[in-house]
């Protein structure tokens, strides 16, 4: 009977370690949005992340590897968000075409996030001006989204399921790349390019992935 008691009590101090330990990384991962777009990626202290986060640099270090896998981190936290919120909102459409429309009001939303946007643009930067790095980066980004968004796709776009996963991979890369100059020059000057147009060159987009005779 001792034994057993022992046995439950250690059950629920793992637990409890473990679900502390979630909080702790998320916490880390909420802290390093904030300083990687206050100070840019680069510049951007693990021991700012921690302090902000009211943790320590053992704490951090016990989650993440360095810079590059906490950014890493925020990288796949969005994109299965991104996921879990298109899903109903895309399978609630009965057509193509409405699903590609609503596509493109969301990737507009996302267009906002003014946070968002700039760790996108600073993460890209810091491997562009560090050439050593940048493949090994640009690998992660494209393996992370092939895990993440290929499945996807074919479920929310099942039109295009006779497509290659490459052939996919490169229509989510194109479309993030001109989300990401929409983005920038929106949020420069809204005036120039607004609300309206935003969706008009985001559909256009979306529209050149898919093949004609798909759409209905």
């Amino acid at each position: 009977m001792a034994d057993a008691k022992r046995e439950v009590k250690r059950e629920k101090g793992g637990a409890l370690r473990q679900r502390r330990g979630i909080v702790t990384r998320s916490q880390l991962i909420r802290s390093a949005r904030h300083i990687f777009a206050r100070d840019g990626f680069e510049h951007a202290r693990i021991e700012d992340i921690a302090l902000r986060a009211r943790k320590t640099r053992g704490a951090f270090y016990d989650n993440f590897k360095d810079k590059e896998d906490v950014f890493l981190a925020i990288f796949e936290e969005d994109m299965a968000r991104d996921l879990t919120e298109l899903g109903p909102l895309l399978l609630a459409l009965p057509t193509l075409k409405e699903r590609m429309e609503a596509l493109a009001q969301y990737l507009v939303r996302l267009s906002k996030d003014l946070e968002r946007m700039l760790l996108n643009v600073e993460f890209k930067l810091y491997a562009i001006r560090h050439p050593h790095q940048r493949k090994r980066l640009a690998d992660l980004l494209r393996a992370m989204r092939l895990r993440t968004s290929i499945p996807e796709i074919s479920r929310l776009l099942p039109q295009l399921d006779g497509r290659t996963a490459s052939a996919k991979l490169t229509d989510c890369l194109a479309i993030c790349s001109v989300m990401d100059g929409l983005a920038l020059n929106h949020l420069f000057d809204p005036d120039g390019l607004d609300n309206r147009a935003l969706v008009r060159y985001l559909r256009l987009c979306l529209q050149e992935t898919i093949p004609e005779n798909a759409l209905p």
